[in-house]
């Protein structure tokens, strides 16, 4: 072992978006906040906060209908609900993604199949979709990860030449644009999240958005229990949940909103430089970008490369967390399919249903049929990125990560 480690570095403290240091809320949100308390109106079946919230993220997008709901599942399940499954249809998803954005396709009996991901980007690629399309295929939903848009193009080049609609998860992809358009806006519907920890919050709370006018109708309907407000003789029509947004989250919301081009830009701009202080530093690769996508950085991940930096992902997170920077090696850990509730089929009771209508090759989880999964989650390491870094903190972590690589390797040495 090298007697000439490089010396310990001083702690680092990070803007964080769990807290008020990572966040933008201002005298915008206290007094939209105020104003819908004074009101007295906090449902959004009789106030204005949520309905101006819907027109102004339907302008942004340049979409027709925006609705908003109780979080990104609900937004996710609202999207599923529309489309209508029958018990037992499948919808093909990625296995590197919340389980937010699973849990719903079971909720409404049909089946997750999950498509592989690209090593590089972590998203489902056209190729991997169509591995796993059947005559059963209801949907397709991609996952935008940590803001890097998935190729659309050939995506929707697939889906549209089998006539199966497509659902892109925006969670961690607002403003993201493919070939110089947002995602959100390629499938058939678009869903956002307003959780704690994204580009903009509402604390929880989520987005619809389509341009499709039926597709439009069910999300508001099932949004609010299926009753039809506004009808002339309104009723439940279908089965369908309370996934109401509330006027106190429109009313922040609101004021978020104008920030939103600013937060992405800022993250953008950080993100450049810190790719830039890492270029060169052997073992590590910074994010893979298409040259058509506009990467909006809700996190910002490296690929570590285990042979030139010993122990891998683990071992740096390891070393950053010892100068206060938090990190995720391996970010979920597992594909979703490795967690108790698939291997388990534990759902409903004991009916394990909607497990029970499922194609064995729909639910055949074997390793091999996931070499991008499993080699994505064994060397990325997340990283917290937020719009509120300056110079100095992507200088420090630039260092940091420098530090750490440069120990882990003189260890070995």
């Amino acid at each position: 072992m090298s007697d000439h480690r490089p010396p310990p570095l001083q702690r680092l403290t990070l803007p964080s978006d769990q807290d008020a240091s990572g966040r933008t809320f201002g005298e915008e949100e206290l007094a939209l906040l105020a104003e819908a308390l004074q009101s007295g109106t906090l449902t959004s079946t009789k106030g204005m906060f949520v309905r101006t919230l819907e027109q102004r993220f339907a302008e942004l997008l340049d979409t027709k209908y925006a609705y908003a709901c109780a979080s990104g599942t609900a937004a996710v399940h609202t999207a599923i609900a529309a489309l209508d499954p029958n018990p037992g249809d499948e919808v093909i998803t990625s296995p590197v993604t919340d389980m937010g954005a699973i849990a719903p396709i079971l909720y409404q009996g049909a089946i997750p199949v999950f498509a592989d991901v690209d090593p590089l980007t972590y998203n489902v690629t056209a190729e991997s979709i169509a591995a796993r399309v059947s005559e059963r295929t209801k949907a397709i939903i991609v996952t935008h990860l940590f803001g890097n848009p998935c190729d659309m193009s050939t995506i929707m080049a697939l889906a549209n030449a089998r006539q199966i609609p497509v659902i892109e998860d925006c969670a961690q992809a607002f403003l993201a644009r493919h070939q110089d358009r947002y995602v959100g806006t390629w499938g058939a519907i678009g869903c956002f999240s307003l959780q704690q920890g994204k580009h903009i919050t509402t604390g929880e709370g989520g987005v619809v958005v389509t341009h499709d006018a039926a597709l439009a109708r069910r999300m508001f309907l099932f949004i609010n229990k299926a009753w039809g407000y506004g009808d002339p003789q309104p009723d439940h029509y279908f089965l369908a949940l309370n996934y109401r947004m509330s006027e106190r989250q429109g009313a922040v919301a609101v004021g978020q909103l104008p920030k939103l081009a600013t937060v992405v830009e800022n993250r953008r701009t950080m993100a450049a430089l810190f790719t830039a202080r890492l270029q060169g530093l052997v073992g590590i690769d910074t994010p893979w970008v298409d040259a058509r996508n506009i990467h909006t950085y809700w996190k910002y991940c490296l690929r570590v490369d285990g042979e030139k930096v010993p122990g891998g992902a683990v071992a740096l997170g390891r070393l950053l967390g010892e100068q206060g920077i938090a990190s995720a090696p391996r970010y979920i850990q597992k594909p979703a399919f490795r967690c108790a509730l698939f291997q388990r089929q534990q759902t409903f009771g004991t009916s394990r249903y909607p497990f029970t209508l499922a194609r064995p090759e729909a639910v055949n989880y074997d390793a091999d049929r996931y070499p991008g999964t499993f080699t994505a989650l064994e060397h990325v390491l997340v990283l917290p990125w937020n719009e509120k870094y300056t110079i100095a903190h992507v200088e420090a972590l630039a260092t940091a990560i420098r530090h750490a690589v440069t120990r882990l390797q003189q260890e070995q040495s």
